[in-house]
């Protein structure tokens, strides 16, 4: 039937390049997602990125999120699980914690969600946890190792891309390499204020811009930094009390964050001082 323009779509299969994202979807269709959100006073932790940029160290507001959340995760292990249903459903319980952070980047001409994992992002520490945003970030998504696995099911056809991704998203021992054990999420670069999206794992966190709004503080009306931080739990693996502790918790571990005066010992940063927090680049 012609359109009311006269003017035929184009068909055309979905992009190449996107077909991690659409094996992604498929794979966790069974997800229960429920959704709780928060607001963050980011007044420490912005004092502390500026203290950083000040002695040379590039920081972003993800990366403070992934060390606050490993340190969480791993003091609730029910949290920092992963289901898998079917005939003889199982629970997987990680001794280690592993955020996954979703890249805004072109690949091939198209533009595409990749990702990246950080293992033990709050023993790492937040230097190391820069210096492998920045390596992904800065890098070329054609040649980083990185997204080999991703290329790799580019170059299958769709049906075989398609069972091979489905086959390692089963395995519940990859999970952590994969999708990690929790993952992170942002739109802060948008005038988006809340984000939230559902990542493959049973905590996923939704990051939405800083912005000055009222807040009080001692009984009087203030204005402050603060942001929305949106948090995704498959009900399968825990129920709302659990997710509400997680939420709770990560937020007073931001709004509590050490002195500036407190920088890790010994860090050093060789990427340089940047004006745009590398959160700006990283989406969903």
């Amino acid at each position: 039937m012609t359109s009311p323009t006269g003017a035929e779509p184009r068909l055309a299969p979905p992009a190449r390049e996107r077909r991690h994202t659409l094996y992604f979807l498929e794979a966790i269709r069974d997800f229960s997602p429920v959704f709780l959100d928060t607001e963050v006073d980011a007044t420490r932790l912005l004092a502390h990125r500026a203290a950083a940029r000040e002695a040379g160290q590039r920081r972003s507001v993800v990366g403070y999120l992934l060390v606050a959340a490993g340190e969480v995760l791993a003091r609730h292990p029910e949290a920092n699980s992963a289901y898998r249903g079917g005939l003889r459903p199982r629970v997987a319980t990680y001794p280690t914690v592993s955020g996954k952070v979703t890249l805004d980047r072109t690949l091939g001409g198209t533009r595409v969600v990749l990702s990246t994992v950080v293992p033990e992002p709050h023993t790492a520490g937040l230097a190391e946890v820069q210096r492998r945003l920045d390596r992904v970030l800065d890098g070329d998504p054609a040649e980083l190792p990185e997204f080999a696995g991703v290329r790799a099911l580019h170059r299958l056809s769709w049906l075989r891309g398609r069972l091979r991704f489905a086959r390692a998203a089963r395995d519940l021992r990859l999970r952590p390499l994969i999708t990690g054990t929790f993952a992170v999420t942002s739109l802060g670069h948008r005038p988006v204020d809340g984000f939230h999206s559902v990542g493959g794992t049973t905590i996923t966190l939704g990051l939405g811009r800083i912005a000055d709004r009222p807040a009080v503080r001692d009984g009087e009306i203030v204005v402050a930094p603060v942001f929305r931080l949106s948090l995704a739990f498959d009900h399968r693996v825990v129920d709302g009390a659990e997710a509400a502790d997680v939420l709770a918790e990560i937020r007073t571990a931001l709004e509590e964050w050490p002195d500036p005066e407190a920088l890790e010992p010994g860090e050093s940063d060789e990427s340089g001082e940047s004006d745009e927090p590398v959160a700006s680049e990283v989406t969903a």
